[in-house]
């Protein structure tokens, strides 16, 4: 058993969002995967750290982290059951032994007290119930001097993506709705710049920077690969009632707007992200 307070989300990456995460893993490391080398930049792991890996999704960071730390350990946390089940297995197929996944909310998990050398997260800590108690919770893992590193994206407008789901969003909501669908506000809750900075600063850290980063984002290997991905993902199903990933119209419309960032690499977007370092 462990605790939750987090419930909503909870219930979300335990259910279809999961799903589709743990189904789609190659994709979503290609959509995330371009910012890996930033993160280890600024997060240099050391052959004997102890590393913690927030909100680890289907564990790439984990992993990567694990095999930087080769005589170290790597634990990576997650609220999903379907996408821990997903890291678990592949850290077997890659034969990547020295990590563990946890099934756990990270603002009141029982971390042991300064446990960890490095916290790291990769777009995993923008969904907190409580950002402030979440963060303090890392700090109380983190050894003295500990370094946080993480990617949370910066505001929609700055990321393509932004301006595929703003474009087909207008045609599947009634007149005068906002654009952006409700699943993305804890996206894009840590895109203010300084409030980052503040919340962190009140969570005990120290020596607080937020950089701005930009990677390439491949979403499909056409428009129409694409499509069918982006059509089960949660901000995009959130728009519909239900079912939405069966909708041709939805399938259409979503081609149209990504064709112009067909290239033969791939259908690829620029995203942004601020790269956010701290010392406990």
């Amino acid at each position: 058993m462990y605790t939750i307070v987090n419930t909503e989300q909870a219930a979300a990456w335990n259910g279809d969002e999961g799903a589709h995460w743990a189904d789609h893993q190659a994709d979503y490391d290609a959509v995330n995967g371009g910012f890996n080398e930033a993160l280890f930049t600024a997060a240099p792991v050391a052959d004997r750290d102890r590393v913690l890996d927030i909100g680890c999704g289907n564990g790439q960071v984990t992993r990567l982290a694990a095999r930087r730390a080769a005589w170290g350990h790597a634990v990576g946390i997650d609220l999903s059951l379907p996408i821990l089940r997903r890291a678990r297995a592949t850290a077997v197929v890659e034969d990547v032994t020295n990590v563990e996944f946890v099934q756990g909310d990270a603002q009141v998990h029982p971390f042991p007290d300064a446990r960890f050398d490095v916290a790291v997260s990769r777009f995993g800590v923008m969904f907190f119930a409580d950002p402030v108690a979440a963060f303090r919770n890392v700090h109380r893992a983190l050894r003295p001097g500990g370094r946080l590193v993480f990617l949370c994206l910066q505001p929609m407008e700055r990321n393509e993506i932004g301006s595929v789901l703003s474009s087909f969003t207008r045609r599947h909501t009634p007149a005068g709705t906002p654009v952006r669908p409700a699943d993305l506000a804890g996206a894009f809750s840590l895109a203010d710049r300084s409030e980052v900075t503040a919340l962190l600063e009140r969570a005990g850290f120290r020596d607080v920077a937020a950089t701005g980063v930009e990677a390439p984002q491949t979403w499909g290997r056409d428009a129409v690969a694409a499509a069918r991905f982006l059509a089960g993902w949660g901000p995009v199903r959130a728009i519909f009632p239900a079912e939405p990933y069966s909708s041709d119209g939805a399938h259409a419309d979503l081609y149209e707007a990504l064709t112009a960032y067909e290239t033969p690499a791939g259908v690829r977007l620029t995203g942004a992200a601020w790269l956010v370092t701290a010392t406990a």
